[in-house]
C-alpha cells in the first residue's frame, strides 16, 4: 500500500518559510513584498483561486491587490492595465488569472508582463530560463511545486527513470526540464503517444497531467512506483478527482499524491516563493 504524500503539510510548512523571509524582508527594506493579480470577468472557479491566493499572501506576510475588470473588458484595456501594474513601484509580482474571455490573446497579454513580475514563470523570456533552472528568477507554480514534494519527501529522481503524461506549456514541459535538470530520465507522452501503457510502467516517477478523471490505472503503472496526480477533474456528483484511479493505484504505487490535497495546495505556496524571489530581485536590480 503507497505512503500518501502530503500535499497540504508540504505546502504549510512552504508557506511558514516563505512567511518568515517576508517578516525578514520587511524588516531589512521597510516594506511587504506585494502580489497584484488582475481577474477579468465572474469566473466562478477563477473567483476561487484569486481568493486561496489573496489569503496565502495575507497569512505569509505579503501584501496582495486584486485588480477586478469586468467580463467585457477588451484586450487593449486589458494591455493598458498590465503596462499600467509594470511601471507601478509598489508591484513585485502581476499575476493574470486565466482563462481571459474569449477575444483576447492570452499569449499577447502574457508576453506583455515584464519579465521580472511574471510570478507565474510563463512569459518567454521565463520559460526560456528553464532550460537553466538553477539560474532562473522563477519556477512555474506546479511544477516547482511537484519538486518540492519529491524533495520534501526524500525522493531523488536522480538516475530514475520519470514517466509524464501530458504535454502542456504549464505542467508537461516545464516540469520535464525541471527533472531533467536533477538528472532524471524523462519521457514525456500525449495524446498521439502509441502503446501508452507500456511507457508508463517503465516509470518510477509516473506523472499525470493529462485531465482525464481516472485515466491511469492499476496496469499501466510499475510495481513501487512513486505516482504524482496533477489532474483536478470532477466526478458526475461532483467530487474532486484526479487522473489517477486512486483506489487501484494506491496497492500498487510506493508514494501517491492524493487529490485534493496533493499537488494543488503546493501551486500557491509555490507561488509565494516566487513573489518573494520577485522583490530581492527588484531590491538587487535597484529598482525599488
Amino acid at each position: 500500500m503507497a505512503e500518501r504524500i502530503d500535499g497540504k503539510a508540504i505546502a504549510a510548512a512552504v508557506r511558514a518559510r516563505a512567511a518568515e523571509d517576508a517578516a525578514a524582508f520587511e524588516k531589512e527594506y521597510g516594506r511587504r513584498p506585494k502580489l497584484t493579480v488582475i481577474l477579468v470577468g465572474e469566473d466562478p472557479a477563477s473567483q476561487v483561486y484569486v481568493r486561496n491566493k489573496r489569503r496565502a499572501c495575507e497569512e505569509a506576510g505579503i501584501l496582495s491587490e486584486t485588480v477586478l475588470l469586468p467580463a467585457d473588458t477588451d484586450e487593449k484595456t486589458l494591455l493598458a492595465e498590465v503596462a499600467r501594474l509594470n511601471a507601478e513601484e509598489s508591484t513585485d509580482g502581476i499575476l493574470v488569472q486565466l482563462p481571459l474571455p474569449a477575444g483576447i490573446d492570452e499569449k499577447r497579454v502574457i508576453a506583455a508582463i515584464a519579465p521580472e513580475t511574471d510570478v507565474d514563470c510563463f512569459h518567454p523570456v521565463n520559460v526560456g530560463k528553464l532550460f537553466h533552472p538553477r539560474e532562473a528568477t522563477f519556477l512555474p507554480c506546479t511544477p516547482a511545486g511537484v519538486m518540492e514534494m519529491l524533495r520534501f519527501t526524500g525522493i531523488d529522481p536522480r538516475g530514475k527513470r520519470a514517466v509524464i503524461v501530458g504535454r502542456s506549456d504549464i505542467v508537461g514541459k516545464p516540469l520535464a526540464l525541471l527533472l531533467l535538470a536533477a538528472d532524471a530520465t524523462v519521457t514525456v507522452c500525449h495524446s498521439k503517444t502509441r502503446d501508452l501503457a507500456a511507457l508508463t510502467r517503465e516509470a518510477e516517477i509516473l506523472v499525470a497531467a493529462v485531465g482525464r478523471a481516472g485515466f491511469i490505472t492499476a496496469d499501466m503503472v510499475r510495481e513501487g512506483a512513486v505516482v504524482i496526480d496533477v489532474g483536478i477533474n470532477r466526478t458526475p456528483d461532483g467530487k474532486l478527482c484526479g487522473d489517477v484511479d486512486f483506489a487501484s493505484v494506491e496497492k500498487k504505487a510506493s508514494y501517491i499524491t492524493p487529490v485534493p490535497g496533493g499537488v494543488g495546495p503546493m501551486t500557491v505556496a509555490m507561488l509565494l516563493c516566487n513573489t518573494l524571489a520577485a522583490a530581492r530581485a527588484r531590491v538587487f536590480s535597484g529598482k525599488q
